[in-house]
């Protein structure tokens, strides 16, 4: 593929972070994925590397969809770079007009890939133009890391992710579906959106995440626990868990279904899907004179019938 301008560099985006491993040469398929658990053998299909290349964006090196634009001189571009390179083309600087390679359109409706997440399991024979949604939804992807302290970008399946919190993150494992934590702030008056804590349980042959953490609710700073899933949506649905808080007589009792961590440790926060306590009443909880935090947080998880 012809080399692209320096001057374009700045526009190019970061590749796919995961690529599934191919041969220099060729892929040779032999497996059709109709569902998940059902496989019907077809005949062969092969897809030169030279052939990938025609489908490759030379700006963002993605994999281009129709509209598929083209300058005079027959060099390509995905529709999503076009406005992004001033209506030139990133190869020979010539105008790139209105023009569609419909060639080129035509022969990626013909070609039937594997996903992307082949190494991780996933043996689906994609048509082209549905490879993306796919991809979006394919039930090997990849997790990313749960830890919500830092802006971790490690990504993996489940069990390079349990070990990977472990080892790196330097998180809690417990064994068992119940669980007794007590939380101290020396200073409540100082909230800062960051995670406390993010404990990993193990049980019913699964693991899950337990988050407690402060944040600003408007002017009010609030604290919320919820538990998360490692796994995806629909195996979530499988259990409930409950927690409690309390204190000086009263106590607050939060039931719920554990979210996937497919959702982000954000989205589950910011839908308030968890055990929420107002400041006043945590230190309430504490007892004392108020000025240091001190909340027990217990619960337990089960697996539903």
């Amino acid at each position: 593929m012809t080399a692209v301008s320096p001057y374009f560099d700045d526009l190019r985006c970061q590749p796919e972070v995961i690529h599934p491993p191919q041969n220099e040469d060729c892929t040779v398929i032999g497996e059709h994925m109709n569902e998940p658990a059902q496989h019907t053998a077809k005949p062969n299909v092969t897809v030169s590397s030279s052939v990938r290349e025609l489908l490759e964006c030379p700006v963002c090196l993605n994999a281009m969809y129709p509209p598929i634009h083209q300058c005079s001189n027959g060099h390509t571009l995905c529709s999503g770079c076009k406005p992004r390179v001033h209506n030139r083309c990133p190869t020979c600087r010539h105008e790139l007009g209105n023009i569609r390679c419909l060639a080129l359109e035509k022969v990626a409706a013909s070609l039937e890939l594997p996903c992307k997440y082949q190494s991780f399991g996933c043996i689906g024979i994609i048509p082209y133009y549905s490879k993306l949604k796919h991809e979006s939804q394919c039930s090997f992807r990849p997790y990313n890391c749960p830890y919500a302290g830092s802006e971790c970008t490690v990504i993996g399946d489940i069990p390079y992710i349990v070990a990977h919190l472990k080892d790196d993150h330097k998180v809690d494992m417990h064994m068992g579906s119940t669980f007794n934590h007590r939380y101290v702030k020396s200073n409540p008056h100082e909230v800062e959106n960051a995670t406390w804590m993010l404990t990993v349980f193990s049980c019913f042959g699964q693991y899950f995440c337990l988050h407690f953490e402060a944040f600003q609710l408007g002017m009010a700073p609030v604290y919320i626990a919820f538990l998360r899933f490692m796994g995806d949506d629909e195996s979530a649905k499988n259990f409930s868990y409950s927690l409690e808080v309390g204190g000086n007589g009263r106590k607050l009792i939060w039931q719920g279904v554990p979210r996937s961590i497919r959702d982000s440790h954000r989205k589950v926060r910011d839908s308030f899907d968890g055990l929420i306590i107002q400041r006043n009443m945590a230190l309430f909880f504490s007892g004392g004179d108020r000025k240091e935090l001190k909340l027990r947080v217990t619960g337990r998880i089960w697996k539903e019938q």
